[in-house]
């Protein structure tokens, strides 16, 4: 099965290979090697590889529907606040009377906006059963319904990205409002403890950044089997020729819906497993600029590669660590240039240098 799904994937193959041994020896190098020789991985590194599989996880939600569906999406930003709100609220309930007001049932932006009783939507989620249900089922229905009136109305190209842009700055304006429940500006954190293990410990932190690449090996490998999949087939004709792949007799509509619903639970469990290992989740999140640079990752790694955008997420965020010390005023004019370099002149991203060699060692071949 896993090797059908892979197959003629050479580029998947290799990531794959390499996220695993990742996975196999950051957590060894972190709790065997001791603290002074160089080969150690201290916790804060774990910590933050593990947020830039999260990253990755969301380019791969976001090439899926871009690159194979021919969606330009810029609204996945809001799918992954959503899932990580999600989050954020079972782990303020985990608290407990430990916060600053030592309220057992209330956060401590409730008690301190004065609220009363816990509002009804945050009910069930001190269970995190139910708090993992809410992480795919919110951003899926609300991409479902999202999809199935625009779709369905026939919105297509620079319109519906206009349509899915306005939808998270709508959602950014709401998470802003204190009364909507959600902590306000300073959205939610002082988080404690996950599945009762403090957040704090070098075991936790391993084991979210080990969660996090299996979500994205996971992610990977169901993207990569609804491509080669007959759905995939009809997908793809829908980028390349949507009237034609109608007129044959294809739901349109429907595929799209489908597709779209699917990119939107990756986002949200992205950004589930983005708030324990950051430690903070607020309405910035939803800002349309998240989502356009979002877009910028798949674009550099490789639009329709899958795999590129697990390249393209890693390499920027990457960049941007460390290009935001050593030049913050200047990091956004870097970030723009590249994107403009790899337009220009690597029009399929990173991961088209590899097409290009291939391409030119089997004429070569051919040749011969």
């Amino acid at each position: 099965m896993l090797l059908t799904i892979l197959r003629n994937d050479r580029g998947g193959q290799i990531m794959l290979s390499v996220l695993l041994a990742t996975l196999i020896a950051v957590p060894l190098l972190n709790l065997l090697v001791p603290a002074g020789n160089p080969l150690h991985v201290p916790t804060y590194l774990v910590t933050l590889m593990g947020k830039y599989l999260t990253y990755a996880l969301l380019a791969i939600a976001v090439d899926l529907v871009w690159g194979y569906l021919g969606i330009l999406s810029l609204g996945h930003g809001a799918f992954f606040a959503l899932g990580g709100y999600a989050m954020g609220m079972y782990l303020m309930r985990q608290i407990g009377d430990r916060g600053v007001y030592g309220n057992p049932d209330l956060p401590d932006f409730m008690v301190f906006l004065n609220w009363k009783e816990l509002p009804w939507f945050w009910y069930g989620f001190d269970m995190f059963w139910f708090a993992m249900i809410m992480v795919i089922l919110v951003p899926g229905v609300l991409a479902f319904l999202f999809g199935w009136l625009a779709f369905r109305s026939r919105v297509t190209g620079v319109y519906l990205s206009i349509m899915t842009q306005a939808l998270t700055y709508a959602l950014l304006l709401a998470f802003f409002r204190n009364e909507m429940g959600f902590g306000g500006n300073n959205g939610l954190t002082d988080f404690k403890d996950i599945l009762g293990f403090s957040l704090q410990a070098d075991g936790t932190r391993i084991a979210l950044f080990i969660a996090s690449g299996i979500a994205v090996i996971a992610g990977y490998l169901l993207c990569r089997y609804i491509i080669n999949s007959k759905l995939g087939r009809v997908v793809v004709a829908i980028r390349d020729a949507e009237s034609r792949t109608r007129f044959v007799g294809y739901k349109v509509e429907n595929y799209k819906v489908w597709v779209f619903t699917v990119s939107a639970m990756l986002a949200g469990i992205a950004g589930a497993l983005y708030v324990p290992q950051v430690g903070i989740i607020n309405p910035g999140e939803f800002s349309p600029l998240n989502s356009i640079e979002i877009v910028i990752w798949v674009a550099i790694g490789g639009r329709a590669t899958l795999y590129g955008a697990v390249l393209g997420a890693i390499l920027v965020n990457y960049s941007k660590t460390v290009f935001t010390g050593l030049m913050p005023e200047s990091w956004l004019f870097m970030l723009g240039a590249l994107f403009v370099l790899v337009t220009l002149y690597l029009p399929q991203g990173l991961a088209g240098i590899v097409n290009q060699f291939k391409a030119r060692r089997s004429s070569k071949q051919v040749t011969a």
